[in-house]
């Protein structure tokens, strides 16, 4: 039994994920900014009240996430899921940028992760075996030369540096940390025409949970488990 806390629970793929790790036999803490007002959270919480909280957290405010480790107290966290995001402003071209959604989509997907993860990291040093997955995505890869949502983009990437340089800070701990591309996915962001469901995505990243240790700290991994291009 692990505890995990997953960020950004309250739709696709994060609810997806806490209803995997909950059948898994799992205690789970699910945040999300508003989760009195998430009702498919709520049903899984009546479902699993000993053993999933539900807490607020709005991964951009520094007073909300000290609240979130107020709550938590002293509990070891498992596995930690920064998974919240956004996709950014409806204007990201390099042509038309929209330059105060650009930073709002860089405090949420970069900055956003690494304020959760240094807030929680003596809960994270509490576990003998603890891992950080950042839920990134390959269209941050440096691979990638397509332009579209630059905002978006560019948060991811880097994001993907922010995990590269705590699984160099964060190894001689003990902890493991990898950034994984969920697959495109039928959410609000991936839109109606992505070949995966929530439900597949999250059992892929459920599975890098489990297998997941040491010898992969550093790497960006795709939901399949195959390793990825930074």
């Amino acid at each position: 039994m692990k505890s995990v806390l997953i960020t950004g629970a309250n739709r696709g793929i994060g609810l997806e994920l806490t209803r995997d790790r909950l059948a898994h036999g799992d205690s789970v803490i699910a945040c999300a900014r508003d989760p009195d007002n998430a009702a498919a959270l709520d049903g899984l919480h009546g479902a699993h009240r000993a053993t999933m909280d539900r807490l607020t957290l709005n991964v951009v405010d520094a007073a909300s996430v000290f609240a979130l480790c107020s709550s938590v107290g002293e509990r070891p966290i498992d596995v930690l899921v920064a998974n919240a995001g956004i996709i950014g402003p409806e204007r990201q071209s390099t042509l038309d940028m929209d330059y105060e959604g650009w930073a709002d989509t860089f405090a949420v997907n970069t900055m956003g992760p690494l304020r959760v993860v240094q807030a929680l990291l003596p809960n994270l040093r509490r576990a003998p075996h603890a891992l950080v997955m950042i839920v990134s995505s390959q269209m941050g890869s440096m691979t990638s030369a397509s332009s579209d949502r630059l905002a978006y983009r560019a948060s991811k990437a880097a994001v993907n540096k922010v995990a590269q340089a705590l699984a160099s800070d964060f190894k001689p701990m003990g902890i493991a940390v990898i950034a994984v591309h969920p697959g495109w996915v039928r959410t609000d962001m991936g839109g109606a025409q992505a070949p995966l469901s929530p439900t597949e995505s999250a059992r892929g990243l459920s599975r890098l949970i489990d297998e997941t240790g040491l010898e992969r700290t550093g790497q960006f991994i795709n939901v399949d488990g195959a390793q990825l291009g930074w």
